[in-house]
């Protein structure tokens, strides 16, 4: 039998443990996967894409567990009354192959995404960061903001959204959380003095949302819109400008915001940084960047924390997805009776 959280238990788990405390647990996991990161079996996500969006097998294996995330990303499926994202996700057992633990990964994935935003910047940020501005309010931004409050302790965000209405929702959705949300009109006043700039949008195009001239010296851009060939966020000036850290670089260069750039642009791989393999900000007037694209070792560890959370509760139920006959040569018995017919 497969341990399983499903989508309802998901839901209370995250509502009895908080969004924050789990970011703060799940980036402890993400930290420790990434410090053993050349352990790890690894590839580069594997995506079939179509006119409508694209859908992708994400695998990654430490020899002892192989997890894998099934993920969809359709930007124009809202408008059809469809989620953006869709995902699932499995480990299982490398010795013997079997599943051992499955869950729905939607909410899962919100959660890794912002938990590792929140890792790097911890590492990658002005000590001194304390205002957020954030370029897209769609279903990452809430996420993306107690991510940073769990680890900055970030409680100060000015938004900008080509949309009212998803401001006007990520207003009412953090504003009795304790943040102070400024509604602005435009990139050009969301970014005014701050120290973090996250965008964050879902058009799948070379967009330019974010101007180098835009980006003061010192600040830390979260770049986490950029996660598929042809679309970027980020004016290639500010990478010129800046020190680029990325998650895994045969990746990012397909699918990042450095996809827009020469083949041999440098960056730093950020599990160099948390092993002192690389240094992270050099100073207070760097501009760092995260080009941040998701890549599987994050869904592993969010899987990881996720099992071990859940463990001996009422949140994980069991699933039969395993064919297991009592001889394990004899297959067949599952779909021969040998009772007489008549």
């Amino acid at each position: 039998m497969t341990q399983f959280v499903d989508v309802e238990n998901m839901s209370k788990w995250i509502q009895h443990e908080g969004v924050e405390r789990i970011m703060s647990g799940m980036i402890g996991y993400l930290e420790e996967d990434f410090q053993r990161w050349e352990r790890f079996d690894k590839v580069p996500r594997i995506a079939n894409h179509t006119p409508f969006g694209v859908i992708e097998l994400m695998p990654a294996s430490d020899h002892e567990t192989y997890a894998f995330k099934y993920v969809n990303g359709h930007p124009f499926n809202p408008a059809r009354g469809f989620q953006t994202v869709t995902a699932f996700g499995v480990l299982a057992d490398v010795d013997n192959g079997y599943p051992t633990f499955l869950a729905e990964m939607t909410l899962l994935t919100a959660l890794r995404t912002a938990a590792t935003s929140a890792m790097t910047a911890k590492a990658l940020a002005r000590t001194d960061a304390r205002r957020m501005a954030m370029i897209g309010a769609g279903s990452q931004a809430e996420f993306q903001a107690l991510a940073f409050r769990a680890a900055l302790g970030i409680e100060d965000l000015r938004v900008f959204d080509v949309d009212p209405a998803a401001v006007g929702k990520l207003r009412r959705n953090l504003e009795p959380l304790g943040f102070r949300v400024t509604e602005t009109s435009s990139t050009d006043e969301a970014v005014a003095g701050a120290d973090i700039i996250t965008t964050c949008t879902a058009d799948k195009a070379r967009n330019t949302v974010l101007g180098s001239e835009q980006v003061r010296p010192g600040a830390h851009v979260n770049a986490v819109g950029g996660d598929c060939p042809g679309k970027t966020e980020l004016d290639a000036e500010i990478l010129r400008r800046a020190r680029v850290f990325v998650e895994y670089t045969e990746q990012t260069r397909v699918e990042g915001e450095i996809q827009q750039m020469e083949p041999d642009f440098p960056v730093v791989e950020f599990w160099r940084v948390l092993t002192g393999a690389e240094g992270g900000r050099r100073d207070e007037e760097e501009i760092t960047v995260f080009d941040s694209v998701g890549f599987a070792i994050a869904d592993f560890s969010a899987l990881r924390f996720l099992r071990d959370s859940t463990t001996g509760t009422e949140l994980q139920t069991f699933i039969d997805l395993v064919a297991d006959p009592e001889d394990p040569k004899d297959l067949f018995s599952l779909v021969h009776s040998r009772k007489p017919v008549g």
